[in-house]
Parts: C-alpha cells; structure tokens; sequence
C-alpha cells in the first residue's frame, strides 16, 4: 500500500535521517516524503537524507519560519495538488514520538468506506507529570467550552479527499487537529503509544504548549463566544439579583455594619468583569476571524524552493523552483 508522509522539520536533520531510515525499512519504496523545512538557519534539511534512506519525495523549503502547524498547512497543501484520488496520506512529526511502526493500524482502519481520517490517541505518554496535569486540564477545558473532545494530535493518515478538503481549509494552519474536529470529516480514533525521540530535545516548552492549546480553541472561536457569552449572562443575571436583594435588605433594616457596601462592590465588580469577558471573547473572535485567513495561495508565498529527491540507487536528485 503506497502513502505519502508529511512531515515537518525545523532544525532537527539529525531525528529526521532517522525517521527516513526508519521509514524506508520498514515500506520500501511503498513510501513517498514530504518534508517541509521551517525556515532552518543553523542545518537546513536538504535532499540527502531522504535520497541515502533510498526514498523517493521532495523537500519543501520555507521562506521564514511560520510555526509547526502552518508548516503541515503548507505540506498539506502541496500534496492536495499532486495526489491522485486513490491515495494515502500520513502526517506525522520528524522526530520519533510518532512511531512510524504504528502507521499500519492508522492504514487499515482508513480502509473503512465509513471513514475518512484516522487519528491516533494517545494510550501511553512520555511526559512530565506537570505536562500530564496540564494536558488532562485542557482537555476538560476544550470540551466544556467547544462542546467536542479532543484526544488526538498530529499523526494521523487520510484519503486524498480529506487532504483536499483540509487543503481549503484555513483552520490547518492555526491547529491542525482542531481544524479536523471542524472539518465534519469522519474520524475514526485509533490508540497507540507514543515514543521516544531519536535525537535532542523537544523545542516546545510550556509556554508554546500553552499558546498551542489557545490555538485550537479558536478555531471554534464562534462557539466558545457563545458558551462565554451565556455563561456571562448566567453571571451577570445573577449579580443583579444579588445587588438588588442586598438593596432590598439594606432598607429593611437587616445588613449589619459595612456588609451591604462590601456585597454591593462585590456584585458590581462581578457584574462588571462578566461584561469586560464577554466583550475580549468576542474582540478576539473578530481578529481571528479577520487576521488569520490563509489562502493556498498565501500559502505558496511561504515556499522559497522545492527540492526533488530520487532514491540513491537510481540517481541523484533533482532541484526545482
């Protein structure tokens, strides 16, 4: 069974060799690379590794860099232009926590007529303790202001009509598994364990994981807006309630010394922050709707050059604009 694997890359040739290596033991020439460099300065990834694993496929070179997910947009991208309609399509990270060992389970359940994407749950981590607490958090979170459940990253396979249909997608390049909860594709979750790196370390600290989680909530910016904006309302409603009962009870007689002004600020000030909440949500709604439109062809603008790699036993590679 032929595929295709996009995968990005920023600085780290060294776990990407091993991944081709791994890749071209364990399917041959069954499988064809897309490797989107992001924007590397200190090792930028050339056609070599891919050519001495005796693979074929290209190497996307980026202008700048633009962040891990807009990278797979890009990859995305290219490859809904280039693929047939029976194809394959895998996406996975380069530096070993998607083992590519696992991709046939990802294969055999998209053989399913009834499924379009097959994306892989974690069952085991390993990770910190504090990156656990975190990510059991947001899940929680992300459900209960997006109303969908999450569990799944990057690695995941499709047909080459969900790689289309994520291609006219603009969500791809905010967060790409959010963008797949959004996309009304049928998804069919598979568990697998996630391994070790080959090589460094992780470039994303809890800062960018962070950020990254904001991310996916925005691409349901619409319905967190509306959860928010009931939950303020709920709030507000009943701050309301509250101050005029603290009213009501200020002219009966029965607050004591300094209550009623400590409950009446407190009930404002409730009332007040609900109203700024609501307005931030749906400000930041507007700038995400407004500034984040990533068309293929804003998309193309980011590619600086295309380098085309052919096995090593049939040739060198080849180079294109």
């Amino acid at each position: 069974m032929k595929f295709t694997v996009i995968t990005p890359v920023y600085e780290d040739v060294e776990a990407c060799t091993q991944l081709f290596r791994e890749l071209a033991r364990l399917f041959g020439d069954n499988v064809r690379i897309v490797a989107v460099d992001d924007g590397s300065v200190r090792r930028p990834l050339g056609v070599e590794p891919i050519e001495d694993a005796g693979l074929a496929g290209v190497v996307v070179r980026l202008r700048r860099n633009v962040g891990h997910q807009r990278a797979i947009a890009v990859g995305i991208d290219y490859v809904a232009e280039t693929t047939g309609p029976d194809d394959l399509v895998v996406v996975m990270d380069s530096d070993g926590e998607d083992v590519p060992a696992t991709i046939p389970e990802l294969l055999e359940r998209l053989g399913d007529e009834n499924v379009d994407v097959v994306v892989a749950a974690r069952r085991n981590r390993v990770e910190t303790l504090r990156f656990k607490l975190f990510y059991a958090f947001y899940k929680h979170f992300f459900r209960l202001v997006t109303g969908r459940s999450i569990s799944f990253g990057n690695f995941m396979a499709m047909n080459a009509r969900s790689i289309k249909r994520l291609a006219a997608m603009q969500e791809v390049s905010i967060h790409v598994a959010s963008a797949v909860l959004a996309s009304k594709l049928r998804i069919e979750r598979c568990q697998l364990d996630r391994g070790a790196r080959y090589a460094g370390r992780s470039k994303m600290n809890f800062v960018g994981l962070a950020l990254h989680g904001f991310k996916g909530l925005m691409v349901f910016a619409e319905d967190v807006l509306v959860r928010v904006g009931i939950a303020s309302a709920i709030i507000g409603a009943l701050s309301i309630i509250g101050a005029l009962l603290a009213v009501f009870l200020k002219l009966l007689g029965f607050s004591t010394p300094g209550w009623f002004s400590v409950a009446l600020g407190i009930l404002v000030l409730m009332f007040l922050q609900t109203g700024a909440l609501s307005l931030m949500t749906l400000m930041l709604t507007g700038v995400m709707r407004s500034g984040s439109v990533t068309t293929t062809l804003a998309h193309r603008d980011f590619i600086d050059e295309i380098l085309e790699a052919q096995p090593a036993k049939s040739g060198a590679g080849g180079e294109t604009d």
